[in-house]
Order: structure tokens, then C-alpha cells, then sequence
């Protein structure tokens, strides 16, 4: 494989970041046929750490932070073409030390996703509650 570099300081397009998805498993949670609603994502996340093979972006993940006590993954992207080669596992761990070392990383798991963050190190936690969305 050739050697993937990770940024935590390039900014992405919509147009980028739903190819990813649409070459992910997340473009099927994701509203990707609405690039307005993805840009918005985009810009109001604030950590984004991006995974590129020349100038090919294969992984992203992008969450929100206070930078001092907790940080949210929102979204974690691998291009399935690239998946079990550790870009993953990368993506989070620069997620988290980008947020802080104070931070507590957590993140909502995809139900196919949920043996995935064991192997990586994190913990299962029981206690998470959320309201869906209304749209």
C-alpha cells in the first residue's frame, strides 16, 4: 500500500466528502444527496482530520470538541477499498489528540460497527440516551 498521510488541517469540500461516504459504508446513514445540509456538517465540526494516498482522499473523520473536557466523533469514513489496513484506528486516535489531552473521546456506533471500536481499544459504555431527529 502506499503511505497515507493524515491532516488535521486541510479543509474538504462537500463534493469530497460525499464521495467518501458514497465510497464508505457511512454514505448510507448520511444525507449525501443534499450537499447544502453536508457542507453545513463540514463547517460546524470542529475537528477534521482527513486520510489521503497521493492526492486521493480515503478517510475522514470528523467530530465536535470544547477542547478541554469532552469530544464527540460524529463521523468516521474509510473508503472500503482501504478499510482494514489501520486507517481507521489513525483517524481516531489524531481525533483525540487533536481535541486535547483532557478529552474524552465518544461516538455512537453504526450497529455494524459496534464490534470494530473494542479491537481499537475503546470502551463499550451502557448509559448513552439521545432524542432522534425530526427531520
Amino acid at each position: 500500500m502506499a503511505e497515507v498521510i493524515y491532516s488535521s488541517n486541510v479543509k474538504i469540500t462537500a463534493g469530497q466528502y460525499i464521495d467518501l461516504l458514497n465510497r464508505s459504508t457511512l454514505g448510507q446513514r448520511r444525507p449525501v444527496s443534499d450537499p447544502e445540509r453536508i457542507q453545513k456538517m463540514l463547517d460546524h465540526g470542529n475537528v477534521l482530520v482527513t486520510a489521503w494516498i497521493d492526492d486521493k482522499l480515503v478517510g475522514v473523520s470528523r467530530a465536535l470538541t470544547d477542547f478541554s473536557f469532552c469530544c464527540y466523533l460524529s463521523d468516521l469514513a474509510v473508503d472500503e477499498v482501504y478499510q482494514h489496513q489501520g486507517i481507521g484506528k489513525k483517524l481516531v486516535y489524531l481525533t483525540h489528540e487533536v481535541s486535547g489531552p483532557n478529552t474524552m473521546l465518544m461516538l455512537l456506533a453504526a450497529p455494524a460497527a459496534t464490534t470494530y471500536y473494542p479491537k481499537i481499544g475503546m470502551e463499550r459504555f451502557e448509559h448513552c440516551f439521545y432524542l432522534k431527529r425530526t427531520n
